[in-house]
């Protein structure tokens, strides 16, 4: 186990409209205001996106799950930002649920809204932690 410690910066509140992509907008706003890390949670609708819910086999590479969302849900969700490069990358996971039905995942594609989200961004100052590709993992992964 690595850790670093850090202390809370800006916190920022965005609402994403209908239709408006989550992961594109986060990184976006990360961008904007030069947040180098950050965790963030969300609440709201989502009505489509693409996640991953495990590997096929508990081997490396991992062969990832891969499910999707193709009508609204209720979800509530937790992420970070790191930077890979030059560009900020989120890791999402959360919780999606229609009627009875509830799904937990990584999303990492397609993320769009339903009638609103609400995002809560904390900013964590004093961390030097990036995102890199593990080339055993073949994921890009948090490097502290």
């Amino acid at each position: 186990m690595k850790y670093q410690i850090g202390e809370t910066g800006r916190v920022i509140v965005a609402r994403f409209e209908d239709r408006d992509n989550i992961l594109q907008g986060l990184c976006e706003i990360a961008k904007k205001e030069n947040i180098r890390a950050c965790v963030f949670y969300l609440v709201g609708g989502m009505r489509s996106g693409r996640f991953v819910v495990g590997p096929e086999k508990e081997e490396l590479p991992p062969i990832p799950i891969w499910r999707e969302l193709n009508e609204s849900h209720e979800i509530v969700g937790l992420g970070t930002i790191f930077w890979q490069a030059d560009e900020p990358k989120a890791h999402f996971h959360g919780a999606f649920g229609k009627r009875d039905d509830v799904r937990v995942g990584c999303v990492r594609e397609n993320a769009e809204t339903f009638l609103v989200l609400e995002a809560i961004i904390i900013e964590i100052k004093g961390i030097n932690a990036v995102r890199e590709l593990d080339p055993i993992s073949n994921l890009v992964l948090l490097k502290l």
